[in-house]
C-alpha cells in the first residue's frame, strides 16, 4: 500500500472547492478561508459540528412543520439559546471572518454568522439566501405570506423602512459629490455563494491591509484571484504586493497578464519595465 498519498496545498484544496458553481460548498469554501492561519483547521469537522447542530434543530421540528414554525425554532436556537452574535469588543480581528472560530466563541461579523445561520436554514429545508446589502450582509426567507428579512447578527427581522433608513445613512455619492439614492428593492437581490465569500475574503483584505499585514493579505489575495479569475484590478494589486516583498517573478507574471488582458495603463506598463530591469 502507498502511503506516499500528495496531499493538496491549502491554495490547490480551495481552488479545488471553488472551481465551478453547481453545488458550491459555501460552508466548506468560507472554513477552508482560515487554511493560512490555522493550519491545523479541518473543514470536515465544521461541517460536522454543523451537522450535529442540525440533528438537533431538526429534533425541534414537528413533522409537516410550516416554513415559519420551522424559521422560528431555528432563530430561537442560533440567536437565543446558542447566543451568536457580534464580537462588538475586537469587530475586526479576523478571526471573527473564520467560520471555525466563530462555531467557538459564538461572535463574528454578520457574514460569518449569515453562512453558518444560512446552513442551518437550508438544512431544514427553508428557502434562505444571502444578502450583500451595502454596508451589513443580510439573510432572507421566502415564506408563502412573502419575503422575510433577517439581521444575521440579531435574528431581528427587518421591514421596508429600517433598510431604507440604513441606506439613507450610508449617503454614497458620485464623482460629482451628489447624492446617489440606493434602491431597497435592488439592494436585496439574492447573493451567489461566489459573490458571499468574495465579500469574506475582501473583509479579510481590508483588515489585513489595514494591519500592514503583507503576508496574510497576499494569501487573501491569491483566493481572490482563484475565485474571481477574471478581475483584472485583483491581480493587479496581488502583482504590486510581489513586487513589494521582492517577489519579482510572481510580481512580473501577474503585472504581464494585466497588461496583456486589456488594462492600458502607462503607470503599470513603467512598472513592468521597471521589474524587468531589476531582474535582469
Amino acid at each position: 500500500m502507498n502511503l506516499n498519498v500528495k496531499l493538496p496545498t491549502p491554495l490547490e484544496y480551495f481552488a479545488q472547492l471553488v472551481e465551478s458553481d453547481d453545488e458550491f460548498p459555501l460552508l466548506e469554501a468560507a472554513a477552508s478561508l482560515a487554511a493560512d492561519v490555522y493550519p491545523a483547521m479541518d473543514t470536515e469537522q465544521v461541517r460536522d459540528q454543523i451537522d450535529a447542530l442540525a440533528v438537533r434543530l431538526r429534533g425541534r421540528v414537528a413533522t409537516g412543520a410550516d416554513a415559519l414554525q420551522r424559521l422560528r425554532a431555528l432563530n430561537q436556537l442560533f440567536f437565543e439559546e446558542l447566543r451568536f452574535g457580534l464580537n462588538r469588543n475586537d469587530f475586526y480581528n479576523p478571526d471573527n471572518s473564520f467560520v471555525h472560530q466563530v462555531l467557538v466563541t459564538r461572535q463574528g461579523v454578520p457574514i460569518s454568522l449569515g453562512v453558518l445561520w444560512l446552513e442551518l436554514a437550508q438544512g431544514l429545508g427553508l428557502k434562505a439566501r444571502g444578502i450583500g446589502f451595502p454596508g451589513h450582509f443580510l439573510v432572507s426567507v421566502q415564506v408563502p405570506q412573502g419575503l422575510i428579512v433577517i439581521d444575521p447578527a440579531t435574528g431581528e427581522s427587518l421591514g421596508r423602512e429600517q433598510l431604507s433608513e440604513h441606506l439613507d445613512g450610508l449617503a454614497p455619492t458620485d464623482e460629482a459629490g451628489h447624492t446617489i439614492h440606493l434602491d431597497v428593492d435592488a439592494c436585496l437581490k439574492p447573493s451567489t455563494p461566489r459573490e458571499i465569500l468574495a465579500r469574506m475574503l475582501r473583509n479579510l483584505r481590508e483588515i489585513y491591509a489595514s494591519q500592514g499585514d503583507k503576508v496574510h493579505l497576499l494569501g487573501v489575495l491569491h483566493r481572490l484571484v482563484l475565485l474571481l479569475p477574471g478581475v483584472t484590478d485583483l491581480r493587479r494589486e496581488r502583482g504590486l504586493l510581489h513586487a513589494e516583498l521582492g517577489e519579482l517573478p510572481a510580481a512580473l507574471a501577474d503585472l504581464e497578464w494585466c497588461l496583456q488582458h486589456g488594462e492600458h495603463n502607462a503607470q503599470l506598463a513603467e512598472r513592468v519595465a521597471q521589474l524587468r530591469a531589476a531582474g535582469s
